[in-house]
């Protein structure tokens, strides 16, 4: 066999996906086909990025799934002459690699780069058209350097920052956590219950660009799933209303309230400041202040999703103090409850209880006034105990007394401003990002801390601070302070500015400031003059579609679209998003549940490569639904793809006309099929509706074995036109064989590479159509008629059919059913 092309493969028509993996993963190692091109050839580009995986263990049936769907689409590009960029890394920096070292007295990185050459070698057996060239890892050194070095450029424009203040504390893993990553009250990553804790951390004022990660959402519309853009609307909750200042008797300050609904105003008859927040330490009367500080302590037991169940019953204290309603002069009592949030606008509420149900609920418990300021024709909120926040009259209001919610508000607002007791305001649900965490194995925050200078950067030209080699195992055991606090030799340091006696902030990042950045690395990772090349962005992104979990929808999208923004305004890139196109794949479950060890339900993704071949296991993934529903393993048919890989694999080896054979003057029929299997194929394929395009590969297979063994035969070059187009066609999902259908055909390799085949118009003309014709439902006949006949003409042929005057045997017609051209349904009277 030559280097650059197959010869014919005799071997006996035995299908054997294992013997054909072997032969053709050593061929294309050698041919390395999926390399990106840097020539300025005058292709078109495109960059095809899965969500890196994390190396904890070999690869599993979700990672089968999310990579056979977005090389799917890679090779479809390559197929279609496109100079395409497929890259793939590792995102391992974590925990789980920490935890595993404490347990084997090791260093994470031993675990760390274990797994990945372990994943690594999966990955080649499973065949993705990954360019392994730009291989990363975002905890090698060479990488973590620019990671710092965009901390730095974020903390000189004041993006990064550190402050005290309430965190989100896991006890079982001793770090902090982003809001984001506490779910339903519990840590994301262990599932242990979360605990409030008070620590200076670091931030990235991510708030900042709140109003243009809303904004810019427009430019994914056509692009990203509905849901998706919803999660982040949501996530972000933009929200316009009035700051609202109530003074506090004894206090100097007035306390700001935020509102979305200042036309109830005159409505507020009591004020809620959460349990939490420093502002109820710091106006509790002192006779209440025991009972405040027991109640304190009860709440910060509580997990968030808890207090902000509506089926809670109400609790709270009250602070000994009043406030004074800006509107209507009123003395209003101040409470702390565990309902309203410390981070929710400024920590504290105007509670109108007719028209909020959870103040309602509170007033009720606590014997509160209601007072009705919208009439909304519904019932008493205090004898229904139902509140009515929908729109309606302004009543009991004052100067806005009489009018609707649209032309209240902005009344409202004018007489707060023109008394200095507010304005309009907008408010996010958005709280910066917490990124310290600390733990080890992590990028080391690149600040230094002196006594006399204070924070200091660490200088460029000392990236990357680099982890110390000489803790592992029992040193790296959670203290509730970082393990990096332990390596004294490490810490101290002298300052970068004085020369002075300072230490290295011994928290690491959050990984997914990692992760928030890696796709512009993977065009240029081998650059040392940046984190990235700025020419090399410029030729590959923005990405074209990013393929992967919809469990990141809130936190690495959002964090990604962050991270563009600021390097935009950097002046290093000239796009503001970062993915065009995103595909969300659903799970692999078993039996209806997620596939778990301990339910004893877990499918071995090796063993079923090792049985069925990988070319069965991700035909049959892709072949199972559409790629943003849920896969049932136990619903899958490995056996069912396998027969039909072999069926393609002997039409291919049957054919007997030379490449290159004119397929004019073949099988017209066979011709017609082949041809509009390439227009619907090249339709669905765009669209990701990739078991459908299965299915049509599946009808082409069948209409060319009928071809061969119903008259045509296996020298027809109509034969020869539908078997490589079936193959070209498999090798965006099956691409073993579809290379070893290739070389039997005669045909240089890869297949991967050979060009995607263009369907001829005139052989996508319908002549006729199948029209079946009914009688009571059962199928009496079927009849050969133009696509474009009219409903009267076919009912005419239909009953003109002596099968049909047959079926009928003179009984009378109720009524006839036409859907022109391809059904008409007689209904007999009975």
């Amino acid at each position: 066999m030559s280097s650059d092309e197959t010869s014919r493969n005799d071997t006996p028509e035995g299908y054997d996906p294992r013997a054909v993996q072997d032969t053709w993963s050593a061929r294309w190692a050698e041919l390395r086909p999926f390399r990106a091109d840097e020539s300025d050839d005058a292709r078109e580009r495109r960059y095809a990025l899965d969500m890196f995986p994390y190396p904890s263990g070999d690869l599993h049936m979700g990672h089968a799934e999310a990579f056979a769907i977005g090389d799917v689409r890679a090779r479809f590009w390559f197929q279609r002459g496109y100079d395409v960029l497929h890259p793939i890394g590792w995102d391992s920096f974590g925990l789980p690699a920490e935890n595993a070292a404490i347990k084997r007295d090791s260093h994470p990185a031993e675990w760390t780069y274990a797994n990945i050459e372990t994943q690594a070698a999966s990955f080649q057996r499973y065949a993705p058209s990954f360019d392994w060239s730009r291989r990363l890892h975002t905890s090698d050194p060479e990488y973590y350097r620019w990671t710092q070095w965009l901390f730095l450029r974020f903390y000189e424009r004041g993006l990064a920052y550190r402050k005290g203040g309430q965190v989100n504390w896991c006890p079982n893993d001793q770090t902090v956590l982003a809001n984001e990553q506490v779910v339903g009250g519990h840590c994301e990553r262990c599932g242990w219950l979360v605990e409030k804790r008070v620590l200076t951390q670091w931030y990235f004022r991510i708030t900042d660009y709140a109003d243009r990660l809303l904004d810019d959402m427009d430019q994914l519309e056509d692009g990203w799933p509905e849901r998706v853009l919803l999660m982040q609307r949501n996530w972000i909750g933009r929200s316009t209303g009035a700051d609202v200042d109530f003074v506090i008797e004894g206090r100097d300050a007035p306390v700001t309230v935020y509102t979305t609904r200042p036309d109830t105003l005159f409505g507020a008859t009591f004020m809620v400041v959460a349990a939490d927040a420093p502002l109820a330490e710091e106006i509790v009367a002192p006779e209440q202040r025991a009972a405040f500080e027991a109640y304190r302590d009860e709440v910060s037991r509580e997990s968030e999703i808890e207090r902000m169940s509506a089926e809670r019953e109400k609790t709270g204290v009250f602070l000994g103090r009043y406030a004074v309603n800006p509107v209507n002069g009123e003395r209003i009592p101040v409470w702390a409850s565990d309902y309203v949030l410390a981070e929710y606008g400024h920590g504290a509420i105007m509670a109108v209880p007719a028209h909020d149900q959870r103040d309602l609920d509170f007033a009720l418990k606590f014997d509160l006034p209601v007072r009705v300021v919208v009439e909304t024709g519904g019932p008493d909120p205090v004898q229904s105990g139902v509140a009515t926040p929908g729109e309606g009259t302004i009543v009991n209001s004052g100067p806005i007394e009489g009018l609707t919610k649209t032309d209240a508000i902005p009344r409202i607002i004018e007489v707060l401003e023109e008394r200095g007791t507010g304005k309009a305001a907008v408010n996010f649900r958005l709280r910066d990002w917490l990124v310290s965490r600390q733990r080890f194995w992590g990028c080391p925050i690149p600040i230094v801390h002196c006594a006399a200078c204070g924070e200091v950067p660490v200088p460029d030209e000392e990236l990357p601070v680099k982890l110390p080699a000489d803790l592992k195992g029992a040193d790296l055991a959670p203290k509730g302070t970082s393990p990096l606090a332990a390596a004294e030799a490490w810490v101290n340091v002298a300052c970068p500015k004085c020369g002075g006696a300072a230490q290295r902030d011994t928290d690491t990042m959050d990984t997914f400031v990692d992760s928030s950045w890696y796709y512009f690395r993977y065009c240029s990772p081998q650059y040392t003059d940046g984190p990235f090349d700025p020419e090399a962005v410029r030729r590959w992104m923005p990405v074209d579609q990013y393929t992967g979990g919809v469990e990141h929808a809130i936190l690495h999208l959002l964090y990604s679209r962050f991270f563009t923004k600021v390097l935009y305004d950097l002046g290093m890139i000239d796009f503001t998003e970062p993915f065009l196109r995103l595909l969300n794949q659903g799970q692999v479950v078993n039996g209806g549940k997620a596939m778990s060890k301990s339910l004893g339900n877990g499918v071995d993704l090796g063993e079923q490569i090792d049985e069925f071949g990988v070319d069965v296991v991700r035909l049959a993934m892709l072949f199972a639904g559409p790629p943003e529903d849920d896969i049932d393993w136990a619903d899958v048919s490995p056996q069912g793809m396998a027969k039909f890989l072999s069926r393609l694999h002997r039409v291919a080896a049957e054919v007997t006309s030379e490449p290159g054979t004119a397929p004019a003057g073949g099988d017209v029929a066979l011709r017609r099929v082949t041809h509009r299997t390439i227009a619907e194929v090249t339709t669905l394929v765009d669209s990701d509706r990739f078991n459908v395009a299965i299915a049509r590969l599946m009808e082409l297979v069948t209409a060319t074995r009928r071809a061969i063994d119903g008259g045509a035969g296996p020298a027809d070059p109509a034969v020869r036109e539908a078997a490589e187009t079936a193959t070209l066609i498999l090798s965006l999902f099956a691409p073993y064989t579809a290379e070893d259908a290739w070389d039997r055909l005669g045909r240089r390799a890869p297949v991967a590479t050979a060009g995607w085949p263009s369907a001829d118009p005139a052989l996508l003309v319908q002549e006729s159509v199948t029209c079946v014709v009914q009688v009571a439902g059962k199928v009496r006949d079927r009849l050969e008629v133009a696509p474009d006949i009219d409903a009267a003409d076919l009912e005419r042929q239909a009953l003109a059919s002596p099968k049909i005057k047959d079926a009928l045997a003179g009984a009378d017609i109720a009524k006839v059913i036409v859907r022109a051209p391809k059904i008409v349904n007689i209904v007999p009277r009975r």
